[in-house]
């Protein structure tokens, strides 16, 4: 099975243009495409990558933001990347977030390309990918500047409508795309929101949240 996944992976020409060109992982040229298209990153933008090991959405923020700042969040290690600097902890607790703040007050983009354990069941992999997307989201309200910008993955599926309004009550523009670098086989989607309106009072929801629904499974991210 081994040797299958390296021959498969050496015939992936985005695996191998990421080895020519130097990016840690294939999955920049997904961020590259995305910001080629919808223009998330850019000069003197404060960039927040969550799940960001090994680096290769790092790598392209650093490069695509010249004068700005890059901080990737990861659980695992990630060795240095010139241009980005890098917290290990887990973003969704306070102390990880307060060492952020020390870092960039002010953020222009949060982007996450996370993705859960995958164990085959796909309901339970797609209620832990939104569960992951959703904690992103909330990672976001708490940090973004108004008028920021949100790039998030996530597999379709049953709760990814809820996930999508829940973005759109909180972009003024929402677009959903699968760049050309995701396989052709994968449900990902990658959810951009731009024009953060800001935080404002939360209301009561009458509807659960994609979290609440998602806690149908046994989540172990």
């Amino acid at each position: 099975m081994g040797s299958k996944w390296q021959r498969a992976k050496r015939r992936d020409p985005f695996w191998r243009l990421a080895k020519k060109e130097g990016y840690r992982a294939r999955s920049a040229f997904k961020l590259l495409e995305i910001d080629d298209t919808y223009r998330i990153l850019g000069p003197g933008r404060t960039i927040v990558d969550l799940g960001a090991a090994p680096g290769g959405w790092s790598q392209v923020a650093a490069e695509r933001s010249p004068g700005g700042r890059v901080v990737g969040i990861d659980l695992q290690t990630m060795f240095p990347l010139e241009g980005a600097e890098f917290l290990r902890g887990d973003f969704t607790h306070a102390a990880t977030m307060e060492r952020l703040r020390a870092l960039a007050p002010h953020v222009d983009t949060v982007l996450s390309d996370m993705s859960p354990n995958i164990s085959g069941a796909y309901d339970a992999d797609h209620a832990r990918s939104v569960h992951l997307a959703g904690q992103a989201l909330d990672f976001a309200e708490q940090v973004l500047r108004p008028g920021g910008d949100f790039v998030c993955k996530v597999f379709e599926g049953e709760l990814f409508k809820p996930f999508l309004d829940r973005v759109r009550a909180e972009f003024a523009w929402v677009k959903v795309t699968h760049p050309e670098a995701s396989r052709k086989a994968s449900s990902e989607v990658f959810v951009i929101g731009k024009r953060y309106k800001g935080r404002s009072a939360p209301e009561p929801r009458g509807e659960p949240t994609p979290q609440d629904l998602a806690g149908r499974f046994e989540l172990n991210l």
